[in-house]
C-alpha cells in the first residue's frame, strides 16, 4: 500500500511524512523567520520532549500563549507531541475572560514567550513554561525519540488536539473539543477538494485562535505545503496587502468576507496584478457578492468558494465552488455537505425540511466535535440525538442556523436562529436585508439589527451614500415591512478579533438608544 493511502491517526503523522519527502521544504513563515519540515520535526519533538518532562500526565489541556508568529504554531504541535491538546488564546483578550478560560480549562501549564504574562497576576499559580527554554531540552536524540514514542504509543485517533474557544450567551466562553481524527478528516477532504499540495503556498489572515486557521495550518502540513503569515497591519494597506502576496507567491488564501472586502473596495486589485493568486477561499461570515464580482473581475480564471461552517465541527461541513455568474444583490449559496458529512434543515415541527422550505441547518459526520470542555449543559443543548430518529443513539451539532434548498439543491443562508425577528407580524431574516443592502455600490458594508423596545429595524452602514438613497434601493428589493426604520452612517465598522463585523459591539452602543433619523 502507497504511503498516501496509509491511515493517519495523529496530526503529526503529516509532518512525518513531508519531511521525509521534502526536509528543505518551508512549512511555516513570518516576517522573522521560517522553519523548514525537518527542523518542524525537531522543533515539534523537542518541545514535546521538554513539557512531557514537567507536565506528567498526558490528554490535559495547555494554553499556548503567545503572538501569532512561527513559534506559536511549533508550539501546537509540540503540544501534541506531549501527547496533550493544546489552547491558543489571544495575547490581547480581556483579562477577566482569559481568567474564566483558565478557571475553566484548569490548565496543566501555559507556554508563553519571554515576559509576555510573567507580571500578569491572571497566571499566578499556573505553570509556566517559555517557549525557548522548551526547544533545548538536555537530552540525547535517543532518549528524546524513546519519551515520545511511547507517549504516542497511548494515544488514538480520538483523543482531543484542541479546544477552541467562542463566545457563550451567558458571558462564559465555550470551548470546543475537537479531535485528531476530525482535524485529518477534515485537513485530507479541503485538500483534496481543492487540489492543495506541496506547491501550494497559503497566506494566513485568520489569527490561530479562530477555527478558520485549521484549514491553512493543518492542510500546509498535510500536504507538504508552505504557510505565510500575513502581517496584520497590511490589511490597513490593502495595495500594500497584495504587493507582499504577489512578492511571497501566494496562490491560495482563506480569508474572512471583510478582509476580502477591504481590497475590493479601495480597489486595489486595479494596482497590482496577483499572477500567481490562483484559489480564493472565504468563510466566517456572509460574502457580499459585488465585492466578490470586484475580485472575480480582476482574477477570473481563479477557483472561489464559499465555505460554511461553526467552530463546533472543526471548520466547515458545507461548501460551494463558485461556477456561475451571481447579480450583486444575489446571496451566494453554501452549497452542498462536505465528504462523509451529512446537513439537513429541520423544520418548526422537528420534520426534515423539503426544498424551498426553511430549517435549522444539522451537521452528522467526521468532522463533528466532541462537545464543550467542562460544560456537561451546553454541551448536551448543541450535540444533540439526531432529532429525525430515536432508533439508536445519534449525536447530531445543531447550529442555530437557518438555511433553505433552491433548486439546484444548494444550501442557501438565511440567518442566525437568533437573527430572525417578528416584526409588523412577520418573521424577518435580517440577514436578507443586509445582504441587499450590500449589493448597493455606494455602501461598502452594512449590518442590521433590530431593538425590540422600539421594534424598529436597524441599518448601520459605512459608505458615501445618502440615506434616501439607500431607502430608495432597498425598495426596489424589499417589502415595505422589511425596510429598516432607522439608518445610520459610520465612519467605519468596527472589527472584532476575528477580522468580522464586531455585531455584539454595535447592538451594546446603538440598540438601546439612537438619534438617527427615521423612515416610517
Amino acid at each position: 500500500m502507497n504511503e498516501q493511502h496509509q491511515p493517519v491517526h495523529h496530526v503529526l503523522e503529516f509532518i512525518e511524512q513531508a519531511a521525509a519527502k521534502h526536509p528543505a521544504q518551508p512549512a511555516f513563515s513570518d516576517c522573522h523567520t521560517s522553519v523548514s519540515y525537518a527542523d518542524l520535526q525537531q522543533q515539534a519533538q523537542s518541545i514535546g520532549y521538554s513539557i512531557s518532562m514537567q507536565v506528567l500526565t498526558t490528554r490535559r489541556p495547555i494554553v499556548v500563549f503567545m503572538e501569532k508568529c512561527v513559534e506559536c504554531l511549533t508550539a501546537f504541535f509540540g503540544v501534541a507531541a506531549s501527547g496533550n491538546f493544546y489552547v491558543c488564546i489571544d495575547t490581547a483578550m480581556a483579562t477577566e475572560r482569559v481568567r474564566k478560560i483558565l478557571e475553566c480549562l484548569k490548565p496543566a501549564a501555559i507556554i508563553k514567550k519571554g515576559s509576555s504574562v510573567s507580571n500578569d497576576s491572571v497566571f499566578a499559580g499556573y505553570t509556566i513554561l517559555d517557549i525557548d527554554d522548551l526547544l533545548y531540552p538536555h537530552a540525547e536524540p535517543s532518549e528524546i525519540s524513546r519519551r515520545l514514542q511511547s507517549i504516542r504509543s497511548t494515544m488514538i485517533d480520538a483523543d482531543p488536539l484542541y479546544v477552541l474557544y467562542t463566545s457563550g450567551s451567558t458571558g462564559i466562553p465555550k470551548g470546543s473539543v475537537i479531535s485528531h481524527r476530525s482535524v485529518i478528516a477534515y485537513a485530507q477532504w479541503a485538500s483534496r477538494t481543492f487540489h492543495f499540495d506541496h506547491t501550494t503556498v497559503f497566506g494566513s489572515q485568520t489569527p490561530f485562535y479562530f477555527s478558520m486557521s485549521v484549514l491553512d495550518i493543518f492542510c500546509t502540513v498535510c500536504c507538504g505545503a508552505s504557510l505565510q503569515i500575513i502581517p496584520k497591519k497590511l490589511f490597513s494597506f490593502p495595495v500594500k496587502l497584495l504587493a507582499w502576496l504577489h512578492e511571497k507567491k501566494v496562490n491560495t488564501i482563506y480569508w474572512v468576507p471583510s478582509a476580502l472586502s477591504i481590497v475590493a473596495n479601495w480597489n486595489a486589485l486595479d494596482y497590482v496584478k496577483l499572477p500567481h493568486l490562483h484559489t480564493i477561499l472565504f468563510a466566517g461570515e456572509v460574502m457580499p457578492t459585488r465585492q466578490l464580482n470586484i475580485w472575480r473581475r480582476h482574477l477570473p480564471d481563479a477557483l472561489y468558494a464559499n465555505l460554511f461552517g461553526p467552530t463546533e465541527i472543526t471548520d466547515i461541513g458545507l461548501y460551494y465552488i463558485l461556477n456561475r455568474e451571481f447579480a450583486d444583490e444575489e446571496p451566494i449559496p453554501i452549497g452542498y455537505a462536505c465528504e462523509n458529512m451529512e446537513a439537513f434543515a429541520v423544520t418548526h415541527e422537528g420534520l426534515r425540511a423539503k426544498a424551498g422550505e426553511q430549517g435549522e441547518l444539522y451537521f452528522r459526520g467526521s468532522f463533528v466535535g466532541m462537545g464543550y470542555y467542562s460544560n456537561t449543559e451546553k454541551t448536551s443543548e448543541a450535540f444533540v440525538q439526531n432529532p429525525l430518529h430515536s432508533l439508536y443513539p445519534e449525536i447530531v451539532y445543531r447550529t442555530g442556523d437557518l438555511v433553505r434548498q433552491n433548486e439546484q439543491g444548494e444550501y442557501i443562508y438565511l440567518g442566525r436562529k437568533d437573527f430572525q425577528i417578528k416584526h409588523m407580524g412577520y418573521r424577518i431574516e435580517l440577514g436578507e436585508i443586509e445582504s441587499i443592502a450590500a449589493a448597493f455600490e455606494k455602501l461598502q458594508r452594512a449590518v442590521c439589527l433590530y431593538d425590540p423596545n422600539k421594534d424598529h429595524i436597524l441599518l448601520l452602514y459605512q459608505g458615501n451614500a445618502e440615506k434616501k438613497e439607500i431607502l430608495l434601493f432597498l425598495q426596489n428589493y424589499l417589502p415595505s415591512y422589511m425596510l429598516p426604520d432607522e439608518i445610520i452612517c459610520l465612519r467605519s465598522l468596527p472589527l472584532n478579533s476575528n477580522g468580522k463585523i464586531d455585531r455584539k459591539l454595535l447592538q451594546e452602543q446603538y440598540v438601546e438608544e439612537t438619534t438617527s433619523c427615521r423612515f416610517n
